[in-house]
């Protein structure tokens, strides 16, 4: 009960860490976070620094909800509010105090590196597709049995609809495909890591999956309907795509021309690419929840790392507070729902 208390407490606050306005500091970062939302589709929204915020989040998000999302967490409740100002308000530079040595294992020596950073964001999502993963199980596993049947996620389709088979975006053949493309160990159910692919295709590694989706992606670069993709049909469409997303990630090396790239995926060197082919690119074609925390990671560590030594020490955090928590603060937030309903 005392649990339940302090978090009801935090998620009062959750509420007014969105509703107060930022400082200027803040406000002067604010303008690159937004175009890095812009190039990666707004997915900043999907990722928070800190687990507390998303302890928070998922508090806020639970409430009135059937689903125990106190429960799912392993941290300390009673510890919570030791965080909140008298004014209601996240008290980051304490935050920051506390979160710097987690990120700084690997080694301990008083810096947070490129890799440090990059796993911990990582961790964050992976945690945050987890969660999603689990608050789904729990909505449509109706036996019980810790699995999905087609029929418990897509309980709309009637016999006559899945013996139809249809095929076109939504129908219930197109559904089963991508249940069966989910479905590694055939057994016509989903586990959870099958289930997670399910509904976060684009971070999934399962190659049916990225073929699926690439096919649907190719279909609609495809002007000559041939199946495939020609030179001019990967430059017109593919190609900038490619191009953008190379830019930020390797900003200190040239990125491959377009000839250049184009022969080095055309494998069989028949001047055509497939969607086999496409595969090397598919997180640029289809970047999910795990592309953008690299991309997250190393805005983080650009925008904070002032003496540019690609690593960063506390005082270079604390310097650049409000740059880990701009998501917080944004006052143009929302919840980001990655449904796979509405992805393709």
């Amino acid at each position: 009960m005392a649990k339940a208390v302090v978090y009801a407490l935090v998620a009062a606050a959750f509420v007014l860490l969105i509703t107060l306005g930022p400082s200027d500091h803040h406000l002067s970062s604010r303008g690159h976070l937004g175009r890095l939302n812009r190039r990666f589709g707004n997915r900043s929204q999907a990722l928070v620094f800190d687990p507390l915020v998303a302890k928070m989040e998922r508090y806020s998000e639970g409430k009135g909800s059937s689903n125990n999302v106190v429960a799912d967490e392993d941290e300390d409740g009673d510890d919570v509010n030791q965080y909140i100002n008298e004014e209601g308000t996240l008290n980051i530079t304490l935050r920051l105090l506390v979160v710097f040595p987690m990120l700084d294992k690997a080694p301990e020596d008083g810096f947070v590196s490129s890799l440090e950073l990059n796993s911990w964001i990582r961790d964050m999502a992976v945690e945050r597709l987890n969660h999603r993963t689990r608050k789904e199980m729990i909505s449509h596993d109706e036996n019980g049995d810790g699995a999905i049947s087609f029929l418990e996620y897509l309980p709309q389709f009637s016999d006559e609809d899945i013996e139809k088979n249809g095929m076109g975006h939504g129908e219930a053949g197109w559904w089963k495909q991508q249940f069966i493309n989910a479905d590694i160990d055939h057994n016509g159910t989903l586990s959870f890591n099958e289930f997670k692919d399910l509904l976060h295709p684009e971070d999934s590694d399962n190659e049916e999956i990225q073929k699926w989706l690439l096919a649907e992606k190719l279909e609609r670069m495809d002007s000559n309907k041939d199946g495939k993709l020609n030179f001019v049909e990967f430059c017109d469409y593919a190609y900038e795509i490619y191009k953008n997303y190379m830019e930020y990630e390797t900003s200190w090396l040239q990125v491959s021309s377009a000839e250049e790239k184009f022969a080095e995926l055309d494998v069989n060197k028949d001047k055509l690419l497939a969607v086999e082919e496409l595969i090397p690119i598919f997180n640029c074609l289809h970047p999910g929840e795990l592309s953008y925390a690299k991309y997250y990671a190393d805005y983080l560590m650009k925008e904070a790392d002032d003496n540019k030594d690609g690593k960063l020490t506390l005082d270079e955090m604390l310097n650049h507070e409000y740059i880990f928590y701009s998501t917080v603060y944004d006052d143009t937030y929302e919840d980001f729902e990655d449904d796979f309903h509405d992805e393709l």
